[in-house]
């Protein structure tokens, strides 16, 4: 019987994290804007990506409520387009 997930791992600053998603839950071609509460270092949002890659979808952005841009989590997901809401620039804010 073929896997019915698919995952992807990511470093966490004190480890490693995988997240999984049913190979059925969007069609090549389907269009998805990625929203998380917080972009920090971008690890979990970047393993979003690959899972919607792996499947073919269109990642027509991501959204967020919070940015820590000191961390540089924006860089991770490039060419993808980010949205924040909020934006912190430094740890001091």
């Amino acid at each position: 019987m073929p896997r019915q997930t698919i995952s992807a791992t990511y470093e966490l600053e004190y480890g490693s994290d995988t997240l999984m998603m049913h190979r059925d839950a969007l069609r090549p071609g389907e269009r998805v804007l990625l929203f998380d509460d917080l972009l920090a270092t971008g690890g979990t949002m970047r393993a979003c990506l690959d899972l919607v890659e792996q499947l073919q979808g269109e990642v027509i952005g991501c959204a967020f409520v919070i940015e820590l841009a000191y961390l540089g989590g924006r860089g991770k997901l490039a060419p993808h387009e980010v949205f924040s809401l909020v934006i912190y620039d430094n740890e001091s804010a």
